[in-house]
């Protein structure tokens, strides 16, 4: 694999590898010190979309984990899981929730599950959660904008989940009653397709950001910008910063001013 300047691969990790083997396999294709993460784990059971950020890109890891993600979800149903998925301690308990079967939408207060990446006291959670440790994750707000009930049979039931970013959805499956995630596959995030996923095709940085609104800079602004100075402007969200076809950085609204938080020239 070529080693670009700045780009996000596609990939569609397979089950049973963690988000940190697909970054490694990845690197160890490029030329030793190229920069190389990822925006968003996936668990290891789960399978479906990761955006692997190669170079450049991996400076713009937030703007890419803040984006919305869609999953398809299997329940299984009277039955329950210590992690919530098929990686737990299983117990059938053949109480079936209630039909029919629903998932709130709109904001909702969530508590990430004790088997969680999530940060206690500088420690992930599920380290913690595997010594026997008692875990108490603080509760956050998330949004499920859409939740959809695909199919219904028996003791399993199929779900398409487009959600906020840190939004777990073994734990809105588990608060269906007794039922756990038994597979999950992750389809998008934001703009980018399971479908389009190529581990040889990288994604260009330029157009991996283009979900980004655009601002076009004056010669004078640009020198300004490649500085790290501020310039005229206002804004609610990140923003790119342009010289012609070039992305020159990446601006954040302060006041009546934009600010750059990410200066891609010079490299």
């Amino acid at each position: 694999m070529a080693a670009p300047a700045g780009g996000v691969i596609l990939v569609d990790k397979p089950p049973g590898k963690t988000s940190h083997d697909v970054v490694a396999a990845v690197r160890r294709e490029l030329p030793r010190k190229t920069k190389v993460g990822h925006a968003g784990t996936l668990d290891p059971f789960a399978t479906g979309l990761l955006l692997v950020l190669v170079g450049r890109a991996t400076r713009t890891q937030r703007f890419l984990m803040a984006l919305p993600k869609t999953y398809v979800a299997t329940a299984r149903l009277g039955a329950v899981s210590t992690t919530g998925d098929p990686e737990g301690e299983i117990t059938v308990t053949g109480n079936l929730p209630l039909d029919p079967l629903h998932l709130p939408t709109g904001e909702v207060r969530q508590r990430p599950p004790a088997h969680s990446a999530v940060h206690i006291d500088g420690e992930r959670a599920y380290a913690r959660a595997r010594r026997g440790e008692a875990v108490e994750t603080r509760e956050r707000p998330v949004t499920v904008y859409r939740a959809e009930l695909l199919w219904h049979e028996g003791d399993r039931a199929g779900f398409e989940i487009e959600c906020s970013a840190g939004t777990y959805v073994r734990t809105l499956i588990a608060n269906l009653g007794d039922a756990y995630c038994e597979e999950l596959e992750r389809t998008a995030i934001g703009p980018f397709r399971l479908a389009d996923a190529h581990p040889d095709r990288p994604v260009p940085l330029g157009e991996a950001l283009a979900f980004l609104p655009a601002r076009a800079l004056s010669e004078d602004e640009a020198a300004a910008v490649r500085h790290g100075r501020r310039i005229g402007g206002e804004g609610d969200r990140a923003i790119r910063l342009m010289a012609g076809d070039d992305l020159i950085a990446i601006a954040e609204p302060r006041a009546d001013e934009l600010q750059p938080v990410v200066v891609f020239e010079p490299a």
